[in-house]
Parts: C-alpha cells; sequence; structure tokens
C-alpha cells in the first residue's frame, strides 16, 4: 500500500487517483500517522465488512486487542443516583474513584 502525506496528496491527488483506478490503496498520513484511506469503489468490498476488516489489520491500520476487558466491567454495579441526583455528579464520583 502507498502511504502519502497530506501534502503530497493535495499536489499529486491526480497520480493518486490513476493508481486508485490500477487497484492500489493509499494511506494518508498526518506527521506519520494514519488520518485516511484511499481505496478503489467495488461492489464486492461494500458487501464483505469482514474483508475490510482483516485488510485494515493487515495494513496496520487498526489493532486486535491484547486482553479481554477487565472483569470488574462486569462485575461492579451501576452507579446508583438518589433522588435529586445529577448524572453529572454520579459520573464525577466514578472519575475521582477512579472507575
Amino acid at each position: 500500500m502507498k502511504k502519502a502525506s497530506i501534502t503530497q496528496a493535495k499536489n499529486n491527488l491526480s497520480a493518486l487517483i490513476d493508481g486508485l483506478k490500477a487497484g492500489s490503496p493509499v494511506l494518508i498520513v498526518d506527521r506519520g500517522r494514519p488520518v485516511a484511506r484511499l481505496e478503489p469503489v467495488t461492489a464486492d468490498q461494500e458487501a464483505e465488512p469482514d474483508g475490510r476488516l482483516s485488510r485494515l489489520l493487515r495494513d496496520g491500520v487498526v489493532r486486535p486487542r491484547r486482553a479481554p476487558p477487565p472483569q470488574a466491567l462486569f462485575t461492579s454495579p451501576p452507579p446508583s443516583a438518589g433522588a435529586g441526583a445529577s448524572a453529572v455528579q454520579a459520573l464525577l464520583e466514578e472519575r475521582r474513584e477512579g472507575r
């Protein structure tokens, strides 16, 4: 996959589109970080959402999770709001407690 900075993409858009017609996707990066992807429009890619995810994983655009979510996420009770309590206050209290 070809990589191009935002400036290169702006200055060479016609050449990048010619490459897309040949089937070569382009990853647009901003200071080395991926921000966009140009790829040719085809009907079979839209029909295969799993194929797109596999391609993003292979190209290094997304990463799979490293570990399962913490069990506390599923076992701790949700915050309860009493009469007259504010959802914002409950959220702030959770953040103070580090949950």
